[in-house]
């Protein structure tokens, strides 16, 4: 039984991630209000970019000089 489960899940892996995303974006429109999910969701985006640049080899000094160059 777990075996079947466990290849029903990898077969499906992108239609389940999908249906569960959209569930979850559904919701938080109808708690938080349309405004508030796409602030949540920018955040989201931003933290996650900022955390794979941190898990890159890139430093945070290196990162912020990328960033906001120094001013001549």
């Amino acid at each position: 039984m777990d075996n079947r489960i466990r290849k029903i899940l990898i077969l499906f892996r992108g239609r389940i991630l999908g249906a569960s995303l959209g569930i979850a974006f559904a919701l938080m429109l109808i708690i938080f209000g349309f405004w508030q999910t796409v602030f949540i969701l920018v955040c989201g985006v931003i933290g996650y970019y900022l955390g794979a640049r941190f898990d890159s080899d890139e430093d945070f000094r290196g990162f912020l000089e990328r960033v906001l160059p120094p001013v001549d």
